[in-house]
């Protein structure tokens, strides 16, 4: 008897993530042999940007797979030097103008995204489908939404919003969607969101580009800086 379609995806999900745990646990030419943030050259943005807002999703149970993330066992944000030095020139920028960031994720360890692509491959579990993809079956999630292999693991990807701040008091700015929002309203140039919120995403896009970082375009929160990383490698360095 034939293999239905949905038996057949399911199999090429599991096979993914079978290939992609191996890769975590054995790592193959395009997976850097560092064990250590210093050995990755990963920094803390908070050794630039001591007060910098932080909200690191995967390391807590609010995030798309309901739980926390492998490979995150603290909340915080890693990036590789250039990104991190560049990244605050766009925190100082943005606080001149009475705005600031706030991060919600940067490296990424593989682990991490291995993680990612087995809940994706678990059709079962749809604990969060209200909140992140309402208007999505779960088998559509990998490839545009859930990728096998994350920029974030070459570390010099961020996801971030921006806040407008009157003295010590900060509110994030409406942008549409909330972060991991999978569906084309994120998309950063949706025709369906608001004056205001096109208007604040232009914003959150315009200080990123002027250090260099690059928006992903189905995502508004996530921008990358190609100038700080080797195209070809990635990190399993843990987050802790």
């Amino acid at each position: 008897m034939p293999i239905s379609a949905m038996t057949m995806k399911t199999w090429l999900l599991l096979a993914c993530a079978l290939a992609l745990s191996a890769q975590a646990a054995e790592p193959l030419s395009r997976v850097s042999p560092a064990r250590t943030p210093q050995e990755a050259g990963l920094s803390d943005i908070r050794s630039l940007v001591p007060d910098i807002a932080e909200d690191i999703h995967y390391a807590k149970s609010d995030n798309f797979t309901g739980a926390p993330v492998d490979g995150y066992g603290a909340p915080k944000c890693l990036l590789r030097t250039a990104a991190a030095q560049a990244l605050a020139r766009v925190e100082a920028s943005l606080r001149r103008d009475g705005y600031r960031l706030r991060l919600w994720d940067c490296y990424r360890p593989a682990r991490a995204v291995a993680a990612f692509v087995r809940w994706a491959g678990d059709l079962s579990e749809t604990r969060t489908k209200a909140e992140h993809y309402p208007n999505l079956g779960k088998d559509k999630l990998l490839g545009e939404y859930i990728a096998p292999i994350s920029g974030h693991s070459r570390g010099a990807t961020v996801d971030l919003t921006l806040m407008h701040c009157e003295s010590t008091r900060c509110t994030p700015l409406d942008m549409g969607t909330d972060f991991d929002f999978f569906d084309p309203r994120a998309h950063t140039d949706n025709p369906g969101v608001s004056a205001v919120q096109r208007a604040n995403r232009q914003r959150l896009l315009q200080a990123m580009a002027a250090e260099g970082f690059v928006n992903y375009a189905l995502e508004w929160w996530h921008y990358s800086l190609p100038s700080a990383v080797a195209a070809d490698t990635i990190y399993d360095v843990p987050v802790e």
